[in-house]
């Protein structure tokens, strides 16, 4: 695959954007034992994800191979007295690749795909948050020039929050 690109999701993605957000959480589960990773996505919950944010998907011909989310809306998890402050945030949440193709480059062409997206918004920085845990993205973050901005524990979930700011 020689250009990924990210295109907006439709209802009629909900059903396999579920799926492979449930494959990634078993896929988790099974590396590194029960944790907040572990819950099944439903396709309810991707419809109202496709309502309410902005969801992004990438395929390989006709099959979803990743998927993320942006948000102007903070996420629960996020205290924003931890990032730079600025007056157009982006959130990005609920970044998956499928398991069978993680570790080539996909996730990284995502984030790449982030930043053109958040320039064209416009945004101002792209913030995030990611497990403190060996199941958690937080070193892919960082090498994909994501600064850490803070470490907290939500409802006893340690977190590490990530932030890139658009120029």
């Amino acid at each position: 695959m020689k250009h990924l690109s990210l295109k907006p999701g439709t209802a009629d993605d909900a059903a396999a954007l579920a799926a492979l957000h449930t494959s990634v959480a078993e896929h988790l589960t099974a590396a590194h034992g029960q944790g907040p990773w572990s819950s099944k996505t439903t396709e309810a919950g991707l419809l109202f994800a496709l309502r309410n944010m902005h969801v992004l998907v990438a395929r390989d011909g006709a099959e979803i191979i990743a998927t993320l989310r942006l948000a102007t809306k903070k996420p629960w998890a996020i205290d924003t007295t931890y990032f730079t402050p600025c007056v157009r945030p982006l959130y990005l949440v609920s970044m998956a690749v499928i398991p069978d193709r993680q570790r080539q480059g996909i996730g990284t062409r995502c984030l790449e795909e982030v930043q053109k997206v958040a320039k064209k918004w416009p945004a101002d920085a792209i913030r995030l948050d990611a497990y403190d845990t060996t199941a958690g993205a937080g070193p892919f973050y960082a090498r994909g020039g994501y600064t850490e901005m803070g470490r907290v524990v939500y409802k006893n979930a340690p977190l590490i929050y990530y932030e890139r700011l658009i120029k």
